[in-house]
């Protein structure tokens, strides 16, 4: 019996032993020998989420919102890096009764926009296990139906039919404040919750963003195979020959607008096309990818400079890698 012990605890230090050398080689991810689209972007992004905070003196929505985001998604997947990648944001986002008081540029800040992002980040601190205090996201769950529209929406961008990376539009932070919503337990959000579902059940598939966030919601809930099955032949038939979908379906391919739809149609790796409009999604994505890992800003119009946009839809992208890989 002492013997089997023995070889048990050895087996238990090497696994221990194994482990931990991959972690550290995930740590070191720019001296891997073939690293990945998602290796490169969350390379990228342990670089930048920090800097925002550290030379600005605030948080931003894209920084810390969407790249976080990525991060902690990544951390999840088995990504290790230090502690101060992530440090700031965890604090920042763990306190909702602070997110009023960022000392940005108020003629820049949209606070319900900035509410709904912040709030995302929380839920994927959650989920990561870096924030592991559930009354912080029921009070920033409170936060964010508090700044709900009466229609059930969370009015962001309206003149921008299809959003932007950075500033969501309306269909996708509404889903995005009812994915929030959805994870909290407090009373308190259960109308909000409901008519934010509502709202998600109206939306029509006419554009790439618009049939994404349908089907994320329909995936959730589980809704009618019928409504599922349009956004999906939607979705396929945008596809364009590149592989990436654009804001609608005679653009030209954009890194957000597949992000979105990867993301989408993810969650229905049974459905016959799917695998394929999968993959040619990825390749787009890592062939557009940039040499320092991140991705050319989505901009609406396109082709303009942002670093905003940048950093969200570098985010964006890494998620949706890490969600298919």
């Amino acid at each position: 019996m002492s013997k089997t012990i023995h070889c048990h605890s050895l087996l238990v230090a090497f696994l221990g032993l194994v482990m931990t050398g991959c972690s550290s080689r995930l740590a070191r991810i720019d001296s891997l020998p073939s690293p990945t689209a998602e290796d490169r972007a969350v390379a990228f992004l342990q670089r930048e989420v920090p800097a925002w905070s550290q030379d600005n003196g605030c948080y931003s929505c894209h920084n810390n919102g969407d790249a976080a985001r990525a991060l902690y998604a990544a951390s999840r997947r088995g990504y290790r890096f230090s502690k101060g990648v992530l440090a700031d944001t965890t604090k920042w986002v763990s306190h909702p009764e602070r997110w009023e008081d960022n000392k940005g540029d108020p003629g820049f800040s949209d606070q319900r926009l900035a509410t709904v992002q912040f709030a995302a980040s929380l839920a994927a601190a959650v989920e990561s296990g870096a924030v592991r205090n559930p009354a912080t996201l029921n009070a920033a769950a409170i936060k964010v139906a508090r700044a709900q529209a009466p229609d059930g929406s969370w009015p962001v961008d309206v003149a921008n039919p299809v959003g932007s990376p950075a500033t969501y539009g309306t269909a996708l932070a509404t889903y995005m404040a009812w994915d929030v919503l959805s994870r909290a337990s407090s009373p308190e959000v259960r109308a909000a919750t409901q008519r934010a579902g509502n709202k998600l059940r109206s939306i029509k598939p006419d554009s790439i963003p618009n049939a994404a966030v349908l089907l994320l919601f329909l995936r959730s809930e589980r809704g009618s195979a019928a409504n599922i099955r349009t956004a999906l032949d939607f979705l396929r038939r945008a596809q364009t020959r590149d592989g990436g979908w654009g804001p609608y379906a005679d653009s030209p391919p954009e890194a957000f607008d597949t992000a979105l739809a990867l993301l989408a149609i993810a969650g229905f790796p049974d459905e016959t096309a799917v695998p394929a409009m999968v993959r040619r999604g990825r390749e787009f994505l890592a062939g557009t990818q940039s040499p320092d890992g991140s991705w050319p800003a989505t901009t609406r119009p396109a082709d303009e400079r942002s670093y905003a946009q940048q950093i969200s839809t570098t985010g964006w992208a890494t998620l949706a890698l890490l969600e298919t890989r």
